[in-house]
């Protein structure tokens, strides 16, 4: 078996191919831009279609802009529609800053983007081209979802659950900064603020309807989730009718940005403390990876591999995955440009490649 992963940094994309997981031919930075002949523009989000393999990479171009490339030949080669894949209506008075997340409906060829300003779009066509999800735009609460510190994105979208038993095709679970978690169970006609639990302590109402600068959720197989915020990290396996439960007891910071769930067992997931929201550096400069397998009723660091002199760099939201394997792997990449590697059959971390630009987002997969 082979595993591919895409990384995408604030100067170019890379892509890195391994037999084992533990040792890896990386490649790059590929060229997506024709203006950019040595492929250095930003790259925010890529996605792989887990049923065509198409890979989607969200890029800014420093002289057209926004837009969305494509692969079909596992990033070889990248196309760019010739019109805009992802354009704002003229009656929304709004233009695309960036795409943040790529996410893949239970539909062949639907693809999900959660974009800045808040917005989520819709794609039928695999990616090509994308129309914006009038229902969300036009929430009342619109109005009042500010930009977080790194900017007014959509930064989640989970399709197909809306809590543990309660999946569906027409389910859609959308996360912001700063607005927070917003269910629909009816394929996006209606959405409903689904916060209750998550503190907003920078908000004289700590605990508000909607209003939360959550950070990133991530889906466990059971349809449970797991949510990072601007402080605490959270549990849930039914958003809208129980809540929301703090599960960072034992972990050395309730700041950061990145969560992993594990693709095959609901109670485990990964999470990449930060100091605070001032300091963003590793707890004692030391960078460390925790582990869940009791649904965050207790913590471990999984550190085995990981360098243990003074280190600088932190895991961005959408900076760490899962390839999603029988025997899973798990990766993330830091801002100081290196990405690591693991197995849930092996435990400890492989470097994949070090000194990269900083590392936005990474994506894998078996291929």
């Amino acid at each position: 078996m082979a595993y591919l992963l895409v990384i995408g940094t604030r100067k170019g994309l890379f892509t890195a191919r391994s037999e084992d997981r533990r040792t890896w031919e990386v490649q790059g930075p590929h060229r997506l831009d024709e203006a950019d002949d040595a492929g250095m523009s930003p790259v925010y989000t890529v996605g792989i279609d887990p049923r065509s393999r198409r890979l989607l990479a969200g890029t800014e171009s420093w002289h057209f802009g926004p837009s969305v490339w494509h692969s079909d030949d596992l990033g070889a080669t990248w196309v760019e529609p010739a019109a805009p894949p992802i354009r704002f209506p003229e009656d929304t008075d709004a233009s695309l800053v960036r795409a943040w997340q790529f996410a893949f409906g239970p539909e062949a060829d639907t693809v999900y983007a959660g974009v800045e300003p808040h917005a989520l779009f819709r794609s039928v066509d695999g990616g090509l081209s994308f129309s914006l999800v009038r229902s969300l735009w036009d929430h009342p609460h619109r109005a009042n979802w500010f930009p977080g510190a790194g900017g007014a994105a959509i930064h989640t979208v989970l399709p197909g659950t809306l809590g543990s038993g309660r999946r569906s095709p027409e389910a859609i679970t959308v996360a912001m900064s700063t607005g927070g978690v917003y269910q629909s169970a009816d394929h996006g006609a209606s959405w409903t603020p689904t916060n209750r639990g998550i503190s907003a302590g920078f908000m004289p109402d700590e605990e508000p309807e909607y209003g939360q600068c959550v950070h990133k959720v991530a889906a466990a197989p059971d349809g449970s989730f797991y949510a990072q915020n601007h402080h605490g990290v959270y549990h849930s396996t039914s958003p809208d009718t129980l809540g929301w439960d703090r599960i960072e007891t034992g972990l050395p910071t309730d700041f950061g940005f990145a969560m992993v769930a594990h693709p095959h067992r609901p109670e485990t997931a990964l999470n990449f403390p930060v100091v605070s929201q001032e300091v963003h550096l590793p707890p004692g400069h030391r960078l460390s990876v925790y582990r869940t397998d009791d649904s965050g009723a207790t913590w471990h660091a999984v550190e085995d591999g990981l360098p243990k002199e003074p280190y600088f760099g932190i895991v961005l939201r959408d900076g760490a995955c899962t390839d999603g394997a029988a025997v899973p792997g798990f990766y993330f990449g830091t801002r100081s440009g290196d990405v690591y590697a693991a197995t849930d059959d092996d435990g400890r971390w492989h470097q994949v490649v070090a000194h990269l630009p900083d590392v936005l987002c990474v994506r894998a997969t078996e291929v």
